[in-house]
């Protein structure tokens, strides 16, 4: 992404928040906010949705399934389990998720991938209901 202009940045970054995580998502977090999180929520929108998320270089079905593993490899279960359901937006599939924690146990370890299959299964479960 060659724009760098923090307002632009906080715009693209709220639009490929919305894309990714959907609309109910973003609401919820946006309602939620207090002055004590504001800033964190405004960094995160132009940091990790206005640039990295926004870049030319990959999809956003190859950033999903790269972010998928990262939280697997780390153990973040909750944000796990947030991007598994934004697959339905990404374009990446259950095969793809049961790939990317394939490289994840080899590359991170069997149990962190364990633990990431399970929250894969669970979260895929709700969404086919």
């Amino acid at each position: 992404m060659s724009d760098r202009n923090p307002d632009s940045r906080y715009e693209t970054g709220m639009a490929t928040r919305r894309s990714v995580l959907g609309d109910a998502h973003v609401d919820r977090a946006s309602e939620n906010m207090t002055d004590f999180d504001i800033p964190f929520q405004t960094m995160i929108t132009e940091g990790a949705w206005g640039t990295v998320w926004s870049g030319d270089a990959l999809t956003k079905r190859e950033r999903s399934i790269v972010t998928i593993a990262l939280l697997a490899a780390l153990g973040h279960e909750e944000e796990l389990a947030m991007h598994v359901r934004a697959t339905a937006n990404t374009g990446a599939s259950a095969d793809d998720i049961r790939e990317a924690l394939m490289h994840v146990a080899i590359y991170a370890g069997v149990p962190a991938a364990n633990t990431a299959i399970k929250v894969a299964k669970e979260t895929l479960k709700g969404l086919k209901t």
